[in-house]
């Protein structure tokens, strides 16, 4: 996020409104559009649930934790918190 001085951005009537409420002080104006939710922009939010729905099954298959840690290269620790939800 860029500094960006208001009285070259804003028109001056706008910019006096802006400063009966506060003067002096840096502004924070967010965007209109709501953020996204994690990951629903690039695919990553669908590929990681993919993945730890096949962790899943194939513990339920009888897949040693271990084994699957080995495999989807995670920490033991990682697959327990996905098997174990």
């Amino acid at each position: 996020m860029k500094y960006q001085n208001a009285a070259e951005l804003l028109p001056a009537k706008l910019l006096q409104e802006v400063q009966e409420y506060t003067e002096g002080k840096l502004l924070y104006i967010p965007k209109a559009a709501p953020r996204k939710d994690w990951g629903t922009g690039n695919g990553s939010r669908s590929y990681y649930l993919e993945r730890n729905r096949s962790i899943r099954e194939r513990h339920q298959n009888g897949t040693p934790v271990s084994e699957l840690a080995e495999q989807y290269h995670l920490s033991v620790s990682a697959i327990k918190k996905i098997v174990y939800r």
